[in-house]
């Protein structure tokens, strides 16, 4: 899949798309999905708890304004104490945040991964897709849950590391999954449990999405999995046979069935005319089930770009949202 977004490259259009710097604003019709199902408030016996930001405070810089309430996107560079990376992450906290009815409740954390190369920017923190606009929206009408949106470089510059701990490269699978999730305990208040945490990714991003969860189901919930690889194919694999088999979502889909969870939530997207159908397909077909459950979500006519993802974007939301924990107003 990644040398054909590398052949794909050579078309401006096709960069236009994958990349998600398009002019305008997609479409997106929200009216089908239905508001989330009611659930008893668990913030008086502890589970999960709410774990106040421990620091230390990241300097932000102002990104793009998201609405006229003061919502932002917001930069900063975050050194990861685990993989020894230094990257750029984006975030957007959503309007409930600062509402005095939820100062002491916890917020889930989406962390959302763009395709291609992801590097040096992550296209969900763009005007283009208005995914923040657009899930302020979703979860003020209660279709989907109020997620802080963290969004980091995918890689740590124009090369394919499959969101792995490739040996001597850096570990970008340390990164997304233990450095990303630090930097988001230490600015903002999240739950304890798996329960508030969650990926998203597309193509590239996808596939490190549905590794992640797959491989670290005590810390993440569920996923969402747009147009993805479901095997790694980085160059960088060559001669590291088993740590690329460690890093296969095949076989950690049957390690997870073997043990029989914990139990974890895979929604996927796909165009019908994306390449990866049959190969996606087969994925669900085999290696789902059982404590993996997942949902595809079909788009018509749709092809391997964030401009396809968000047209189902409120649907797939709305089901890990179903999945996860919310924030919790006070008494």
């Amino acid at each position: 899949m990644k040398c054909l977004r590398v052949r794909a490259a050579v078309s401006v259009l096709a960069l236009v798309l994958l990349a998600g710097c398009g002019t305008g604003r997609d479409a997106v019709d929200a009216s089908g999905v239905p508001r989330l199902r009611a659930r008893p408030a668990d913030a008086n016996n502890g589970r999960p708890r709410m774990v106040p930001p421990r620091g230390p405070r990241s300097s932000f810089t102002p990104f793009r304004t998201t609405g006229d309430d003061g919502t932002q996107v917001v930069r900063t560079t975050w050194h990861g104490r685990k993989s020894g990376f230094t990257g750029d992450i984006w975030t957007w906290l959503p309007p409930e945040y600062h509402r005095p009815r939820y100062a002491r409740s916890a917020f889930p954390v989406l962390i959302a991964l763009p395709g291609a190369y992801g590097y040096p920017f992550n296209y969900w923190a763009g005007e283009p897709f208005s995914l923040e606009e657009r899930l302020a929206e979703w979860s003020r009408q209660g279709k989907t849950l109020p997620f802080i949106l963290v969004m980091p470089v995918l890689n740590p510059g124009k090369r394919y590391y499959d969101g792995s701990d490739i040996p001597g490269q850096p570990k970008m699978g340390s990164w997304l999954t233990e450095d990303v999730p630090d930097f988001a305990r230490a600015n903002f208040r999240t739950y304890d449990s798996r329960d508030g945490w969650a990926f998203m990714g597309s193509s590239s991003g996808g596939f490190a999405a549905l590794k992640a969860v797959l491989k670290e189901p005590q810390q993440f919930k569920a996923a969402i999995v747009n147009g993805p690889d479901t095997a790694p194919d980085s160059p960088l694999w060559q001669g590291h046979p088993a740590e690329m088999r460690a890093n296969d979502p095949r076989h950690l889909a049957r390690e997870l069935d073997r043990r029989k969870g914990p139990e974890v939530y895979l929604a996927f997207e796909l165009g019908s005319r994306e390449v990866a159908v049959p190969d996606v397909k087969r994925f669900i077909a085999d290696y789902t089930g059982g404590p993996i459950h997942s949902t595809l979500f079909d788009i018509p006519n749709g092809v391997h770009s964030g401009h396809t993802y968000i047209q189902r974007m409120p649907e797939s939301l709305h089901w890990i949202s179903e999945q996860m924990q919310g924030p919790v107003p006070s008494p």
